[in-house]
Parts: C-alpha cells; structure tokens; sequence
C-alpha cells in the first residue's frame, strides 16, 4: 500500500479480513506509489498491494501486476465495498479547523476549484498542466489512466451520501479501537466550508 494508515492501507486490511484473512496474517508495508511500488512489487518485497494510477496501467501495461479487486469507478466500489469510499479527502482536526477557518475555507475553495476543473476538462487538458514527472515516462498511459480515473472526483466535492458509513464498515472489520463503538457519522464531516465555495 502507499503508506501506513492510508486508505490504501485501510482497504487492504478490509478486503483481506471480509474475504476470510485475519489482520494477524497481512503485513503491511508502505512503499509508496508510482516507481517505488513498481520496484517494491518487482523485487519481491510485497506478494500484493492497493496503488493508485498511472501506477495500476503501468504495471497491468507491462504485464508485471493484475488487477484482483478494482476500485477505480463508482461501480466497482459499490460492488467491492457497499457503498462508496471517500479515499481523496481532505482530513484536519476539528480543533485546528475551529480554530483557522479562514485557512481551511481556502484549503475547501481549491480543492472544490480542482474537482470543477477535473469535471469540465479532458484527460489530455489536466495532463498539460501537470508536471512532467507525473507521466512517469509515459504521457500516453498517464492520459489514458487519467481519463478513466476521472470520475472517482466528485465534482462539487460534497460528501457522497454513504461514504461515511462506508468507512465506518471498512474501519471496523480490523480497527479493535473502532468494531462495535456506536460512531455518530454526521459529526465526522461538515460541508460548511464547500457550501461556501464562490460559484466561479
């Protein structure tokens, strides 16, 4: 997975514990994405592991890698998960948001301004505005991953109706501090700050 307490690392425990692995039989390395999860699974450091693309085309595209469980559209995530998962977010302490709201509403005005741009622009469009590094040698692969991966964005960056009690399900198959605590969900996200994003 890309790192330790990602949801990368979250779903992969999931997936391990509701297909009948124990937790106690999954280790679980961080090693990044793009060209350090391709060396990591090349070089027999990890059997498997839950990336994010260009990586999954690359490795899928050299033959090095299959996809086992796909969770890059809404459709598969429904099926794999329930319900949908809010991997891309932006997480902060309720303390500090209280505290710097004006911080947080410009953090909720770029991000929700990015998801617009993604829902209104090609694959090719938001590929030449991004560095160069991010094609991985591969500009080709890196649109065409892109094009397909779009519409995991949500494009007013609102939080998808059973995305919180998704996570709850996914957290409490492995999480002994989270399995069976009562959780209100309405308390664990706001959409203040993107209903107070400027319409342009």
């Amino acid at each position: 997975m890309t790192g330790l307490g990602s949801s990368t690392n979250f779903l992969t425990q999931y997936l391990a514990v509701s297909h009948g692995v124990p937790v106690s039989e999954v280790t679980s390395l961080p090693v990044g994405a793009g060209n350090s999860f391709i060396a990591a699974l090349k070089q027999g450091k990890i059997d498997g592991g839950m990336t994010t693309e260009p990586t999954i085309s690359r490795l899928v595209d050299t033959g090095d890698a299959k996809v086992l469980v796909d969770l890059r559209s809404p459709e598969s995530t429904q099926k794999w998960l329930g319900g949908m998962y809010p991997a891309a977010s932006l997480y902060m302490q309720s303390s500090w948001v209280d505290a710097h709201k004006a911080t947080t509403q410009k953090l909720a005005n770029a991000f929700v301004k990015t998801l617009r741009y993604i829902s209104t622009h090609s694959a090719a469009e938001i590929a030449a505005k991004m560095p160069a590094d991010y094609y991985a040698g591969n500009k080709v692969a890196y649109v065409k991953a892109l094009e397909v991966g779009k519409v995991s964005f949500i494009s007013d960056g609102r939080m998808p109706e059973s995305g919180p009690a998704t996570v709850l399900k996914v957290l409490s198959a492995f999480d002994k501090g989270i399995k069976g605590r009562h959780i209100d969900l309405s308390k664990t996200y706001t959409t203040e700050f993107v209903a107070a994003v400027p319409a342009k």
